[in-house]
């Protein structure tokens, strides 16, 4: 059942403002978004990481719980945040993966992996030196181009649709399609770079 963005918005605003009471109700309505992004996430991996998403969601959820003092604006805001915490949350778990397992170095990463819309690394153990090269090229993007990064968090990192990115961050979803397709060019040429290295 959907939830009006309206609610989501208000709850937020009173929680913010001290209200616990609607933290309590806003809990269920949040969270059973953010295991849709998670199972969103997931559903491109392989069928073995489903306790590994669970994971995942739960850590976003404790994570946007002590996020009180955000200024929530609206639904899209959250959506925004909650994609940007999941980012935080898997790029810090393939960090600790790679430290763990090689002292912390990182592996170079063939840019052909970025070739398709959904060809984007998971940060699955097998890959977290993919997903942490990622996030050092959208860092290094988000210097020039910080709308290209939110398409990638929204779309990639929170498994929203084209449809979903356009309304989250107020533009059409032509220009989410045009803003994707060059944070992929871009982010394969960064990686070509460090191929080179």
């Amino acid at each position: 059942m959907a939830v009006p963005d309206g609610e989501v918005t208000a709850l937020l605003r009173a929680w913010r403002g001290g209200d616990d009471q609607a933290l309590e109700r806003l809990t269920p309505l949040v969270y059973e978004r953010l295991r849709k992004l998670g199972r969103q996430f997931v559903k491109r991996e392989r069928a073995g990481l489903r306790a590994d998403a669970t994971s995942l969601v739960h850590e976003v959820f404790i994570r946007l719980v002590d996020a009180r003092s955000v200024d929530w604006q609206d639904r899209a805001h959250f959506l925004a945040v909650a994609a940007g915490i999941m980012r935080r949350v898997l790029v810090d778990a393939a960090r600790a993966r790679l430290s763990a397992k090689r002292g912390g170095g990182m592996k170079r990463v063939d840019p052909e992996l970025f070739g398709g819309l959904d060809a984007l690394p998971a940060a699955t153990s097998d890959r977290a030196d993919e997903i942490a090269a990622l996030d050092d090229a959208l860092t290094a993007m988000a210097k020039r181009e910080p709308r290209r990064v939110q398409v990638i968090e929204l779309r990639y990192f929170g498994g929203l649709s084209v449809e979903e990115t356009a309304q989250v961050l107020g533009v059409s979803t032509q220009t989410v399609m045009r803003d994707w397709k060059l944070a992929r060019a871009w982010l394969a040429v960064e990686l070509r770079r460090s191929l080179d290295r």
